[in-house]
């Protein structure tokens, strides 16, 4: 496994998500989840952070880049740093690692990679709309660190969660059809920024990769343990609380290479 892409739901509980998204529920049993995976804070923006960068830096809102530059480096950076690729595919955004909210639905505070002021740079040559995201899954050049932001509708934050699963569902099917997944490479993560505040921030977080075989994880994990995951899957240093989270690759048994 050497190439891992993340797709960020919104707002909703572990129970919710089991529910009310039956196809990625469904690919959870056939795979792996976690049922004791916890985002860390409240509203959005500070868990998005948190998993990009390994501690939320004091967020405690969901104000724009331009009120929250956040210094230092992201796992994305990380990855390019380290040799490998990188992207955030946004749906909606209008224009590469747009700062403001616009489009169809694109909402920055869903867009991590946005706020870390070192590296404007990068985040504006592999931070894209998710319009390149099907070029990449056919042609097998998904980067070695991904996360994808759906719309704030495809989301699930102002639509039901059934829209969001069967958003998810397309996506998948053509992963599935792509030769990073056929040749092994590919890990896919379904997770959520966090809950409705009902349950304690436990999520659903699906694990998705031709190793797991009805996985059902109970250690306890969190954001940080998904930005160590991202890390891990480059080889680079943890990040902040990343480096004392609990390994996402030894609880469902990834393997790195």
């Amino acid at each position: 496994m050497t190439k891992l892409l993340v797709f960020v739901e919104e707002n909703h509980t572990l129970q919710q998500m089991q529910d009310r998204m039956p196809y990625t529920f469904g690919i959870a049993q056939r795979f792996g989840y976690a049922t004791d995976y916890h985002a860390l804070l409240h509203p959005s923006l500070p868990n998005y952070i948190a998993i990009a960068g390994g501690d939320s830096h004091g967020i405690t809102d969901d104000g724009p880049p331009s009120a929250h530059p956040v210094p230092g480096t992201s796992v994305f950076g990380q990855a390019i740093a380290s040799g490998r690729t990188a992207a955030v595919f946004a749906e909606g955004m209008p224009s590469h690692c747009a700062t403001t909210n616009g489009g169809e639905r694109y909402a920055v505070k869903h867009n991590p990679w946005a706020y870390f002021a070192d590296e404007a740079d990068l985040c504006r040559t592999f931070d894209v709309p998710v319009s390149d995201l099907d070029a990449a899954i056919s042609a097998g050049t998904l980067p070695n660190a991904g996360m994808v932001v759906p719309d704030t509708c495809h989301d699930a934050h102002d639509c039901d969660l059934s829209v969001a699963d069967d958003w998810f569902r397309c996506y998948l099917e053509k992963i599935f059809a792509g030769p990073d997944w056929q040749s092994g490479h590919l890990a896919v993560i379904l997770t959520a920024d966090e809950d409705d505040r009902s349950a304690d921030n436990k999520v659903l977080t699906v694990v998705i990769h031709p190793s797991q075989h009805g996985h059902v994880v109970g250690t306890r994990l969190d954001h940080y343990a998904l930005t160590r995951l991202y890390e891990d899957v480059v080889q680079a240093p943890h990040l902040k609380n990343a480096e004392g989270a609990a390994s996402m690759s030894d609880a469902f048994g990834l393997p790195l290479r």
